[in-house]
């Protein structure tokens, strides 16, 4: 994106404000009405001949740039995935604020690990089953992206945006 002086080419259409057609005049005609107006003078493209200018509110221009560069930066990261680990003898109350809690984290577009950590050899098939209610819970904002697994001391499953 190009603006006022930076422009090196003799002629441009020129759009004003407000959207409407100028025609074709010349870039110190072009930026001589930008200051009048008190308005940046913007190139949208350098593939035609004359460019395409328009005029802009002060600042508009570098304020969308920055907003799209942003926007670019925040497609490019991957969904950070947030572990939330529980016990397989966890209370009700206990339980809803665990689901509560990763419910928001996928809303907001993070993938969640659900672990439930085990001690004793008998507590597999409760972690399990815990882990199958909690998917169950959270299926509106949430798929399985692995499968429950139960390895060692712990049980785990991942969840991600739908």
């Amino acid at each position: 994106m190009i603006i006022n002086e930076k422009i090196k080419a003799s002629e441009v259409r020129l759009t004003g404000p407000t959207g409407e057609d100028m025609g074709i005049v010349s870039r110190d005609e072009a930026l001589a009405l930008a200051k009048k107006l008190k308005v940046d003078l913007v190139c949208t493209s350098l593939m035609s001949s004359p460019p395409p200018c328009k005029l802009t509110p002060r600042g508009a221009a570098k304020q969308e740039a920055l907003q799209e560069k942003q926007g670019e930066r925040r497609k490019e990261k991957p969904a950070a995935v947030k572990e939330i680990r529980l016990t397989p003898q966890i209370e009700d109350h206990d339980f809803e604020t665990k689901r509560r809690q990763a419910e928001k984290l996928l809303i907001s577009g993070h993938a969640v690990q659900l672990v439930v950590r085990l001690q004793g050899s008998k507590e597999g098939q409760q972690a399990k089953e815990l882990l199958e209610r909690l998917v169950k819970e959270l299926s509106a904002v949430g798929t399985k992206e692995t499968g429950i697994q139960v390895s060692g001391k712990q049980a785990a499953v991942k969840l991600r945006t739908i």
